[in-house]
């Protein structure tokens, strides 16, 4: 008989969960499962591992958090999950240096980490994590880099100045700039970084574009790094009366961002790599490990999809009913 129990504790901060510190049930498969945010992308990340839990044809006991980008929340959370003697961890690192203690304390119990989406830095990955599920963040940059420049170059913008939204507390929201910017350097070199700033979550993401705005009033284009980034832009843009003025290109599809691209107005394009798909990849890789299978390579690709049409992105809202992608 195939179950899943849950202890879905994500609206909490991991300091507050001793109650997942119990030991998981002796006919089951406890796999610990951390997020770094409980909407969008890791939202349709942990839908993906609940749902290929239940269809595993296994008992497994889920104790998940969000440890809402906290270092400290994810180390505390994971010395529980030891505690608990789950059999696997599936996590997004909060920090390339930063999270190396705690998962190192989990390889130590003998515990298999698999990362997705973010990971430690790759000297200390090597030592101690089992597998991480990725999408290549730079290549992801680079394709989405590619649609901005080829939109420059057919409205003869030859120094576009672009404001960034970033989420680079991360590596790989680093490796996606690096990656967009690649492109742009290859297609169109008098491109300007205009702005950097953080700006993920919607209603910051409004604030800090509409202060760009502000103090570069110039800017032609936004990137949104990840998150509402994108969407919080596209608002700012249109409060303002800049619609067919200023563009965005962002990353991660949710039912705002495509509703934003469905109407084409602002929204360009949008980079996106299956948080469901990922959610399942590390699940499946978690599963592996704790049954002491060897991992072929510690890098478990994920592809990714380019949207740059209205009607792509509505085809997306038909069949993601969910908003998750």
């Amino acid at each position: 008989m195939k179950s899943i129990k849950q202890f879905a504790i994500a609206a909490l901060a991991a300091a507050t969960v001793g109650s997942v510190a119990a030991p998981a049930l002796a006919d089951s498969t406890g796999i610990g499962a951390i997020y770094l945010d409980d909407v969008g992308f890791y939202a349709a990340v942990r839908k993906g591992i609940q749902d290929s839990a239940k269809s595993m044809g296994k008992e497994i006991d889920l104790l998940e958090t969000n440890a809402r980008a906290d270092p400290g929340a994810e180390a505390s959370f994971i010395d529980r999950l030891i505690s608990a003697n789950v059999k696997a961890i599936i996590l997004s690192a909060v920090s390339a240096d930063g999270s190396v203690r705690a998962i190192k304390r989990a390889h130590e119990a003998g515990i298999p980490v698999v990362c997705y989406n973010t990971c430690i830095n790759d000297a200390d990955m090597k030592k101690y994590v089992y597998a991480y599920a990725v999408a290549d963040p730079t290549e992801f940059g680079r394709q989405l880099g590619d649609v901005a420049a080829d939109y420059f170059i057919a409205q003869g913008i030859k120094e576009p100045k672009i404001g960034v939204l970033n989420c680079e507390f991360v590596e790989v929201c680093v490796k996606r700039r690096e990656g967009f910017e690649a492109a742009l350097k290859a297609k169109v070199p008098g491109y300007v970084i205009a702005a950097n700033q953080r700006g993920t979550v919607l209603d910051d993401a409004v604030s800090v574009s509409d202060q760009m705005l502000s103090a570069n009033p110039d800017i032609d284009a936004f990137f949104g790094e990840g998150g509402d980034a994108g969407t919080g832009a596209v608002r700012t843009i249109k409060q303002r009366g800049l619609a067919g003025k200023v563009v965005v290109f962002a990353a991660d599809m949710t039912s705002s961002a495509a509703t934003e691209l469905a109407d084409f107005s602002v929204m360009k394009a949008v980079a996106d790599v299956s948080g469901q798909g990922i959610g399942k990849l590390a699940l499946e890789q978690a599963l592996n490990g704790a049954e002491g299978k060897k991992a072929a390579d510690i890098i478990v690709p994920m592809g990714i999809s380019i949207f740059k049409s209205a009607d792509e992105a509505k085809k997306w809202l038909e069949t993601h009913k969910d908003g998750l992608s």
